[in-house]
């Protein structure tokens, strides 16, 4: 493992420990042995007050390579989410997320979780990453709206 990465993410770790976006969880992974794998997390994230999303709270698995900071980590709901720009396998679709667009190394955990939460209540229509959530989007934005509800209320906790 790339000890800049390792150096980063516990940075990162004590971070969000001292303070973090309410609602939010952001934790290392534990390995069989119940040491913590800084380079697997498990968060949460909630759906934003006031929109269809609200009351449902989703969980996502970000993966960090070797080359964190300087290439972003792939983040994947689990289960995967109806959404526009999320893939059938749940991986974010998010230029903040693609180091060719708008990845910038000082990029903090907070923040992605922060701009993934936004994404949920704002698709971006240019970067489809699954075709029946954005055509439903696009075309019938009132069964969209009834299948996030739906989805918000059977990932509340």
């Amino acid at each position: 493992m790339n000890q800049m990465a390792i150096n980063r993410l516990i940075d990162e770790r004590k971070s969000w420990r001292m303070h973090h976006p309410f609602g939010f969880t952001a934790q290392p992974s534990k390995n069989l042995d119940g040491t913590l794998n800084l380079m697997i997390w498990q968060c949460t994230i909630p759906g934003p007050k006031g929109t269809f999303w609200e009351g449902g709270v989703y969980r996502m698995r970000m993966i960090f390579n070797d080359y964190y900071p300087e290439s972003p980590p792939k983040c994947i709901f689990e289960p995967p989410i109806f959404h526009p720009n999320v893939f059938p396998s749940g991986t974010v679709c998010l230029s903040l997320l693609d180091e060719d667009r708008d990845w910038r190394s000082n990029v903090t955990i907070s923040q992605i979780l922060l701009g993934i939460q936004d994404l949920l209540q704002n698709p971006h229509t240019e970067s489809p990453a699954q075709l029946e959530a954005y055509n439903i989007y696009l075309n019938d934005r009132f069964q969209y709206n009834m299948r996030i509800k739906a989805q918000a209320a059977a990932s509340a906790q």
